[in-house]
């Protein structure tokens, strides 16, 4: 154990499901880490989709996890449970976790915590977790993606959008995002997309077209679903992989098999809070080995929107529905 903790820490809680004025910040107790686990000291907490789909009760924590609100956090471990690595006791890091994440004191996998580099802030630390593992997952394990290819992301200025904008500039892809103004575009350009689609005043289906040569695209990292399913896969090259990742527009899609048949395509998708601990501690040390190198560097860096106190939780998610923002928002704890 590290130095001596309170009883009691703030956490934002809610009552019943509904709109972003159910969250307030409560008193609960701190919790203790069990075997594997860790106890951070949180500096701040990222704010991402999945957030607000809990709020709204359509996305429970894991069963045996924290019911707060907040995949990622960057921090001080302060605690150990056993057989957690003594060194990390004292280190700054930041972690991606199943829940837990709004409040001052957080639980950690120790296997899924990252080091936070000198000349990264606790702010940015923060932003970075649950991106970066899902777009490293879906785009380059579950994707596939190699140097050269051409890749379109939905949602191209989202917190998922920014990070497949940098990774794929950092990993050789040309990445052809959409977005839902030109201002959205113009930033997407600006961060590092070789192409940025206004999906409201363009075909996104004609634009890849005519972008590509008529060649199409190599992936598609799909937030959407719905009736983008088919115009996705008309995008596509032949041995083309379309990702899922999210159903903001409906759960269901038409497929035309015919076509995934005649030029061989791959669908696939997944989600990662419900995965395993040992799977996420592998995708963790992936992470470590092929992307953290380019985070000391610098050339790795959250795209940040804004940073709220802890206790305007509910602005944040106000922010996030509204759709007005750029990159990531995160929560400041004092």
């Amino acid at each position: 154990m590290g130095s001596v903790l309170p009883e009691f820490m703030k956490a934002v809680t809610f009552d019943q499901p509904g709109p972003a004025q159910v969250l307030k910040v409560s008193d609960l107790v701190v919790p203790m880490p069990a075997a594997g686990q860790v106890l951070i000291k949180v500096a701040a907490a990222g704010v991402n989709r999945p957030d607000v789909i809990q709020r709204l009760g359509q996305y429970p924590a894991p069963k045996g996890h924290s019911p707060i609100l907040g995949l990622e956090v960057a921090g001080e471990v302060v605690a150990l449970g056993a057989g957690a690595d003594p060194a990390l006791l004292g280190q700054n890091v930041c972690a991606l976790v199943n829940g837990g994440g709004y409040a001052q004191y957080c639980i950690a996998e120790a296997g899924i915590c990252l080091p936070v580099p000198d000349g990264l802030s606790m702010v940015e630390a923060a932003a970075i977790p649950e991106t970066l593992f899902t777009v490293w997952h879906n785009v380059f394990e579950r994707g596939w993606a190699s140097d050269g290819e051409r890749v379109l992301v939905h949602g191209g200025t989202s917190g998922i959008g920014t990070m497949a904008i940098t990774l794929g500039k950092a990993f050789g892809l040309e990445v052809i995002v959409t977005c839902g103004s030109d201002e959205k575009c113009e930033r997407a350009i600006e961060l590092g997309a070789a192409h940025a689609i206004n999906y409201r005043s363009h075909d996104f289906v004609e634009e890849v077209k005519r972008i590509s040569h008529g060649e199409g695209v190599h992936l598609v990292l799909d937030m959407v679903a719905g009736d983008y399913v088919a115009r996705n896969l008309k995008c596509l090259a032949d041995d083309g992989r379309h990702v899922t990742i999210a159903v903001q527009g409906g759960a269901k899609a038409d497929v035309p098999m015919w076509q995934v048949m005649a030029r061989r395509l791959t669908l696939t998708g997944s989600t990662l809070r419900a995965r395993s601990n040992a799977f996420k501690t592998l995708l963790a040390q992936e992470i470590a080995a092929n992307v953290w190198p380019l985070v000391d560097e610098g050339e790795v860096r959250p795209v940040m929107a804004r940073t709220y106190p802890l206790e305007q939780a509910a602005q944040a998610h106000a922010q996030m529905e509204s759709g007005d923002l750029v990159g990531k928002i995160v929560l400041e704890v004092v």
